[in-house]
């Protein structure tokens, strides 16, 4: 059986396992990664031989870092890397290649539509009734949107939103507040199952959803990178916020939002930023606009989201979707009896 994991940023790795009475028989572990000295590579291999086949990619990293002596150097790849690439050889874990994608383009709404969303199509994915989904928001109204665990009053200058008519929800993720006017942010959101990102730490498992849209950046003339834990990076600042939530069921929710074009005198009135939130967001002083996805790539907002969404069909196999009645039903009664409610909204006063 044949395995590959690309590291995100780093290498391939191939791995060629047998299997006899549940545990590893042989091994050969290959790749165009680089490892002093070069002996290591056969202590590798004779590490996983023996391993249960049920063993998770943490326990497989284990075992090859305790047959390693101090000395080895691993670039480009590591013992994680390794321990994926089996689980995939096993066919516990999936690869990009292994899905078709349901992919829906922006579909302008209630933008507390799109967060209800992001709790309706995890579960339609995790029973069968959807494919992996990567769909585009668009919205009609303004809404800061705060993260989970985020604190209303210390987040929300709620005069100054009431000043502005915009108002506040509370999304499922967590990660911090969203500045959401029609028009000014690219907001995606991808719902996997949970065998794509396995083996993966939360933090590995941002930088590997976040891949594909680095090389759609790249085509558009910006080099972005990924900035641990949650960010997307050019060199001229931040561009992106990432998110995600894992289900239970087996599905995990990763959405991005980047600034387009933002109205940053409005969103210091709204928000409660302080100085060094202001500088990771690109704001010298106000008021000024935060447009790294404007001034940047000099397109407008729907000609980045179609080569986003050209990118991506190019690179996986795609079904081009659209949202159902039963799934915008669900949306609409989860936005009545939760996210609308004070109760969630102020869950976290």
């Amino acid at each position: 059986m044949h395995g590959e994991y690309k590291v995100p940023g780093g290498k391939l790795v191939a791995v060629e396992v047998e299997v006899n009475d549940g545990r590893l028989s042989d091994v050969h572990v290959s790749g165009d990664f680089f490892l002093e000295p070069d002996s290591a590579l056969e202590d590798i291999d004779a590490a996983l031989v023996g391993m249960p086949t049920d063993a998770h990619a943490d326990q497989l990293a284990h075992a090859i870092s305790g047959a390693l002596a101090p000395e080895t150097a691993m670039i480009g790849f590591s013992p994680q890397a390794v321990g994926i690439a089996v689980r995939r050889a096993l066919g516990k874990a999936t690869d990009w290649h292994d899905h078709v994608f349901d992919v829906i383009g922006p579909v302008t709404m209630d933008p507390v539509m799109h967060m209800a969303l992001d709790e309706v199509l995890p579960a339609e994915v995790a029973a069968g009734r959807r494919a992996p989904t990567l769909r585009f928001w668009d919205w009609d109204s303004s809404l800061v949107v705060i993260g989970s665990f985020q604190s209303v009053r210390n987040e929300v200058d709620e005069d100054g939103a009431r000043r502005h008519g915009i108002s506040v929800a509370r999304r499922i993720s967590g990660g911090g507040a969203m500045f959401m006017e029609p028009g000014n942010c690219i907001t995606y959101s991808l719902v996997v199952p949970s065998s794509l990102v396995e083996g993966l730490t939360f933090e590995r498992s941002y930088a590997f959803l976040d891949d594909w849209v680095l090389g759609a950046l790249e085509e558009l003339g910006i080099r972005a990178r990924y900035v641990p834990l949650n960010d997307i990076a050019s060199d001229v600042g931040k561009i992106a916020g990432a998110a995600q939530k894992r289900f239970a069921s087996g599905v995990v929710l990763h959405h991005v939002t980047m600034a387009y074009d933002i109205d940053a005198d409005k969103m210091t009135d709204v928000l409660r930023i302080g100085k060094e939130k202001l500088s990771d967001k690109g704001i010298a002083s106000a008021p000024k606009r935060v447009d790294p996805m404007r001034s940047q790539t000099g397109m407008p907002r729907d000609e980045i989201i179609a080569a986003f969404l050209r990118y991506f069909r190019q690179h996986h196999a795609t079904h081009t979707s659209a949202y159902t009645a039963p799934e915008l039903e669900a949306a609409r009664r989860l936005v009545e009896t939760k996210f609308r409610t004070p109760e969630w909204t102020h869950r976290v006063p």
